[in-house]
């Protein structure tokens, strides 16, 4: 386990999109307003949790697993490409005890014409490169446990139909992919379909309602990981 400035608290780093960042659902599409802190999953998470633990979130509107977006200059270079933002994310919040990806539903956009599988694959990337960050700059951190999270198939698309043509099809076949690439990669995995269901107004984004039950059964999740890896120090 990672050694903080308080070594009995756990620290998690939640890295998403716009369902992490807690974007709230609007009819007829952008621009919206997020969530409050306490409200969005990785809020409501800290709050199942307790003390001893701190929820650090990382959530950005639009980003993939690793996928360039060409189509957003005012996030230019790493934004809003997963696997390109990662490295620097965990840099600058090391110590982590509990990594938590939640990526892929960007990376069904039409214009990406990724397959399912692609998608997966983008999250076995990310799994790599955060078991490479070997304590990031001058420091000698181990890399964090790590928990994949499928997100739930996308809902029936209102304003985001075209932009995600062809999308809800192919999420539905996320959860077992990711779940065979954990596997593979030997860490935890949580499918966010057994407890939610993308029920925004826009069939893309989380209800406050899903928000809450996400993170209460993500924040039992940490807990067990987090347990299992203190007990084979």
């Amino acid at each position: 386990m990672n050694a903080t400035t308080d070594a009995s608290v756990r620290r998690i780093l939640a890295f998403g999109d716009s369902n992490t960042y807690g974007w709230m659902p609007v009819e007829n599409g952008p621009p919206s307003r997020r969530f409050p802190a306490d409200v969005r999953w990785p809020g409501a998470m800290r709050c199942a949790l307790g003390s001893g633990y701190e929820v650090i979130e990382e959530g950005l509107n639009g980003r993939t697993t690793d996928q360039p977006d060409p189509t957003e200059p005012r996030i230019t270079g790493a934004g809003l490409d997963g696997a390109a933002a990662l490295p620097g994310v965990l840099a600058s919040h090391l110590p982590i005890d509990l990594l938590i990806i939640m990526l892929g539903t960007n990376d069904l956009k039409a214009m990406f014409a990724r397959s399912p599988l692609r998608v997966a694959l983008g999250a076995g990337r990310l799994i790599d490169i955060a078991r490479r960050i070997d304590g990031g700059v001058a420091t000698d951190y181990p890399p964090p446990a790590i928990l994949l999270v499928a997100p739930p198939p996308l809902g029936p698309q209102t304003c985001f139909r075209e932009m995600f043509e062809g999308g809800e099809e192919k999420s539905r076949h996320l959860g077992r992919l990711f779940e065979g690439m954990a596997r593979l990669a030997d860490v935890a995995f949580f499918d966010a379909a057994r407890v939610i269901r993308t029920d925004g107004i826009d069939g893309l984004h989380l209800s406050a309602a899903a928000h809450q039950a996400l993170g209460r059964a993500l924040a039992a999740k940490a807990k067990s990981i987090l347990q299992a890896v203190q007990a084979t120090e």
